[in-house]
């Protein structure tokens, strides 16, 4: 939720900072990167931002994974290595056919902004990511009247939200500081007298390295609603369904790589490490609280199930509240959220996410490979 809501960096704090900030839906229209119709479109484009359940995209591409499928299915795809925000706005705007984002950014950038948006593939949700830090041992039921550091209108204070609440307050009964992505970790840990941060991995773990800080809550008390996705442009999966399953066919055989075991899994995990700029072990502890699908039989027990709906629920009412539905959005309602089982969330007339289960199907069942 970039990461707005997510904003999630592999690369700050000395790590090689990427900065992913900005959550307001950008104007832009939602024509796909290339033209034409049919089978006629072979040349696509796919934007990626760092972050640790995200990596496997840099290691697909410069390892000539996503070349291998493409060759075979016939279609050319560009990876465009980019900020967060940047590739949200480039999404919308209809340069890039693909991009990676969480299921809140989902709904407050390409939904919002009127852009049909189908989920192909669900890669992971932050299980323990995102955290609320605090000093001099104060619990979350003091929390009320405390000042707390974090991004505004991102998946840090979703978390706040939900840790609020499940103490019975809300958020009126703190002061929330917005600080930015870049600065709240060293801005956290330079004022003694500031209680209380609300920040995502890597500043987590820089920040836990304090004396007298730790975390009260995160995102592992809310599995399932911190979620990473792979989306495409709707109108680009029904005329070429070829560069999709290209995508999920590369993805599932990096991930394979991740769990052989072995010299092959370090030495990709190593690689996706040097892409991100931090060490494996770094890396590697980030990898320990996200929970990657690493099958597609895993992802599609997810997307299948009734808690995807539950969770999307909550992410869907922050986003009105919070005003991130779009300026015109008079309900929680207004957009419209389809799930495999032809369920729907939301304005069945304006259906703007679709989770389809086709082509992580396709996966399980090998229909996808080299």
């Amino acid at each position: 939720m970039t990461r707005l809501t997510r904003q999630w960096l592999l690369g700050a704090l000395g790590l090689g900072a990427l900065a992913l900030v900005g959550c307001n839906p950008p104007s832009g229209g939602s024509a796909p990167a290339t033209s034409g119709s049919g089978g006629g479109k072979t040349s696509f484009k796919l934007a990626v931002s760092i972050y640790a359940g995200w990596m496997p995209w840099y290691y697909a591409n410069e390892n000539q994974v996503i070349k291998q499928f493409g060759d075979k299915y016939g279609v050319d795809v560009q990876v465009q290595y980019m900020d967060y925000p940047a590739s949200l706005d480039a999404y919308v705007a209809g340069k890039v056919d693909a991009v990676v984002l969480t299921n809140m950014e989902a709904l407050d950038m390409p939904a919002a902004a009127g852009v049909d948006t189908t989920v192909v593939e669900v890669g992971d949700y932050s299980n323990g990511n995102d955290a609320v830090l605090v000093r001099d041992n104060l619990t979350l039921d003091k929390l009320k009247g405390q000042s707390v550091y974090l991004v505004e209108k991102t998946c840090s204070q979703y978390l706040l939200e939900r840790a609020l609440t499940s103490q019975k307050l809300k958020e009126s009964d703190v002061q929330i500081v917005n600080v930015s992505d870049s600065d709240i970790a060293s801005s956290f840990l330079a004022n003694r007298s500031q209680k209380a941060v609300v920040t995502w991995n890597p500043m987590v773990l820089e920040i836990e390295k304090t004396k007298g800080v730790k975390r009260i809550y995160d995102s592992s008390q809310v599995p399932g609603e911190i979620q990473d996705l792979l989306v495409v442009n709707t109108g680009v999966v029904k005329k070429s369904p070829e560069f999709v399953r290209t995508l999920v066919g590369a993805w599932y055989q990096t991930l394979g790589l991740m769990t052989k075991g072995g010299d092959a899994q370090e030495a990709a995990l190593k690689k996706m490490a040097d892409l991100a700029h931090c060490s494996v072990d770094d890396y590697k502890a980030q990898l320990k609280t996200t929970a990657m699908f690493y099958t597609p039989k895993d992802a599609l027990a997810f997307a299948n199930s009734a808690d995807l709906k539950t969770h999307n629920d909550l992410v869907r009412h922050f986003c009105f509240d919070h005003g991130l539905l779009g300026n015109n959005a008079k309900s929680v309602d207004a957009v419209g959220i389809s799930y495999p089982d032809g369920t729907i969330q939301g304005d069945a007339n304006n259906v703007k996410l679709r989770y389809v289960t086709q082509f992580m199907d396709e996966a399980a069942s090998g229909k996808i490979s080299l």
